[in-house]
């Protein structure tokens, strides 16, 4: 099992859900298609557990107010830099730009994980709106980072990113114009 997800997990983040076969998962596990559907049943299932995406947001209730947009912008770092947590969100990523599936799977990480954070501070009538634009201003930031490798944004430092981007988050969590 382990080994037929590390090879999924891989195949997903480098060719999305449509680019990666059951048949292409086997063979980088050096197994039989068939087991890879006793294991997992489908490649929707497959891919399901290969794409479980834990994002560990910080408690932004807990954290000093003045600080919420450079705290997210840090563990935003870390989420896709960190070889434990990064494919998952790249597979999610990737896939969800040709895939309902893994569309609807990136909306529940946004639904259960990103809007309760930002729910937990600012004005509670508009949670859904502040986590919309949190969540846009940082899968822009990965798509152009890490998927599309943009150079002016893969040369820039975390520093750089967090003091470009951490202001502009703040605004967005905690709701100021």
């Amino acid at each position: 099992r382990a080994h037929i997800l590390d090879a999924a997990r891989t195949l997903f983040a480098v060719h999305g859900y449509d680019g990666a076969s059951i048949r292409d998962v086997a063979a980088r596990a050096s197994i039989d298609p068939a087991m890879v559907i006793r294991y997992f049943r489908s490649k929707d299932e497959l891919f399901a557990r290969a794409a479980i995406v834990d994002l560990r947001l910080p408690e932004l209730r807990v954290i000093d107010l003045a600080v919420v947009g450079e705290t997210l912008i840090r563990r935003f770092l870390e989420i896709w830099e960190d070889a434990a947590s990064g494919p998952g969100m790249t597979i999610l990523l990737r896939s969800a730009m040709s895939n309902d599936f893994a569309a609807e799977k990136l909306r529940e990480v946004f639904a259960n994980q990103v809007r309760p954070v930002v729910a937990a501070v600012g004005d509670q009538a508009d949670a859904g709106r502040r986590a919309g634009l949190v969540s846009s201003q940082l899968l822009g930031l990965a798509m152009c980072r890490y998927l599309l490798r943009l150079p002016p944004v893969v040369a820039l430092s975390h520093d750089e990113i967090i003091r470009e981007v951490g202001p502009t988050l703040q605004r967005y969590i905690v709701g100021q114009e």
